[in-house]
């Protein structure tokens, strides 16, 4: 690898270590020539599924849409990002263990609703009311009760309340 302070050709590997995902190496790097140090990280090339839309168009799975829509639906909930990769991995893995060519969307949108149902309720309606297309607010307070009949008493100590009590 050309050291990208003086171009030189070689580099020595002074480190490697798995990142914090297990998809990645982290590899540390010493420019014999120069000495300066870089880090440099190493994935597996993988084909993931095409993603078939409801159209019937076709479009390459792109993580980084996958996560942009999970984050929107996260603005301003306390969910820490640690979390939030957690479940874009896990949607990710599903599609590596799925061994499919193609996914319909409905399917990995579905994955994307479980994962922010386990998250967070706010984040879930949120991104519920966009993928579900509600045809008006009754559909829209039909699943906020639902949700709502559903909860643990432990996740119920967890959520702030997706509707305020006017007591």
């Amino acid at each position: 690898m050309y050291c990208p302070f003086c171009g030189a050709e070689d580099t020595k590997v002074v480190d490697s270590r798995l990142s914090g995902d297990g998809f990645q190496i982290r590899r540390r790097r010493e420019c014999t020539e120069c000495g300066e140090r870089f880090t440099t990280y190493e994935t597996a090339e993988i084909n993931l599924p095409r993603v078939v839309k409801r159209d019937g168009s076709r479009e390459t799975f792109d993580l980084d849409k996958l996560r942009h829509g999970m984050l929107r639906a996260l603005s301003k909930r306390p969910v820490p990002t640690d979390q939030v990769e957690e479940a874009i991995n896990r949607i990710r893995g599903r599609l590596l263990r799925l061994g499919e060519r193609e996914i319909e969307s409905r399917r990995l949108g579905d994955w994307v609703m479980d994962e922010l149902h386990a998250l967070d309720h706010v984040a879930y309606i949120r991104y519920a009311s966009v993928y579900m297309s509600f045809e008006d607010v009754d559909a829209f307070r039909e699943l906020i009760e639902r949700l709502e009949k559903d909860l643990t008493p432990e996740m119920r100590r967890n959520q702030m309340p997706l509707i305020e009590d006017d007591e």
